[in-house]
């Protein structure tokens, strides 16, 4: 749910103190309209955008829905007023969480064309104040969240190991995360995934390495899982494209996680037209 304040924000921005663009008498329906194919997302903020005004919507796209060009995907009706002064606003954070969809459907297809179980994620990288609509629109992509901040998982970085040493950090993490919170530990060569492992990670980063050396790594990680009889998940990380993400599901690993899902994600294209 997004907040009115929230909202009110949003319109204060654009709309500014002395709006006369928009003061057109009388009542309009309006539709937002794909201008390119894609995922929908966003549509829950653009509706809530619209009602806060007094506007209602009369009919709405799902979350996650493949759009075509010309495919209406929201459809409103009240005061034109207050129907072009929510118009910007609801493109905008529309378009933005429908490319997030977008670039995250595209980069699932492309990793379940190799292997169907590996998982794509988005990461922390997101826009300040947008990550609750950001991260609702991977999951309409088809993605996992990762974490949604930094309560929900403990990640053990380079800059904690360069600090602390890798075994003396995830020991210092390990002693004060509660029992339902993961352990995530992030390594730069194959020969530490394994001491990772052993360290008691639950999950394993394995971060700016090529397709080879992840896939080096990985079978490092699964033979050691075996010997200490228990699950860790390996989880390649990393400035990865859509375009590298068939190599890197190829790798054998149960994550790839993007940042640019969210901070490189082009917007898709929106039109809102009244009438």
């Amino acid at each position: 749910m997004i907040p009115d304040s929230k909202i009110e924000r949003w319109l204060r921005e654009d709309v500014g103190h002395h709006d006369v663009t928009n003061h057109v008498p009388g009542e309009t329906t309006g539709r937002l309209v794909a201008t390119e194919p894609g995922a929908v997302a966003g549509l829950d903020a653009a509706r809530a955008v619209f009602e806060y005004l007094g506007v209602t919507v009369t009919d709405s796209a799902a979350a996650g829905d493949r759009v075509e060009s010309g495919d209406a995907v929201l459809r409103v009706a009240g005061p034109a007023r207050e129907v072009l002064r929510g118009e910007r606003v609801a493109v905008n954070v529309a378009g933005h969480a429908s490319g997030v969809a977008t670039a995250t459907r595209n980069a699932v297809d492309a990793a379940r064309a190799v292997d169907g179980d590996v998982r794509i994620a988005g990461t922390r990288k997101t826009t300040p104040g947008l990550r609750g609509i950001e991260k609702r629109a991977i999951v309409a992509g088809g993605g996992d969240t990762h974490r949604l901040d930094l309560s929900h998982t403990v990640m053990v970085k380079d800059n904690h190991v360069a600090e602390m040493g890798l075994e003396a950090a995830v020991e210092h993490f390990r002693e004060r995360a509660s029992f339902t919170t993961k352990v995530e530990v992030e390594v730069e060569g194959p020969a530490d995934a394994p001491r990772a492992a052993e360290l008691g990670a639950d999950i394993v980063l394995l971060d700016n390495m090529d397709p080879e050396t992840t896939r080096e790594a990985v079978g490092r990680l699964r033979e050691v899982a075996d010997d200490i009889d228990r699950e860790v998940l390996a989880e390649a990380s990393g400035g990865i494209t859509v375009g590298a993400v068939p190599d890197y599901a190829g790798t054998g690993v149960d994550v790839i996680s993007m940042g640019s899902l969210t901070h490189s994600a082009a917007t898709l294209d929106y039109s809102f037209r009244v009438g």
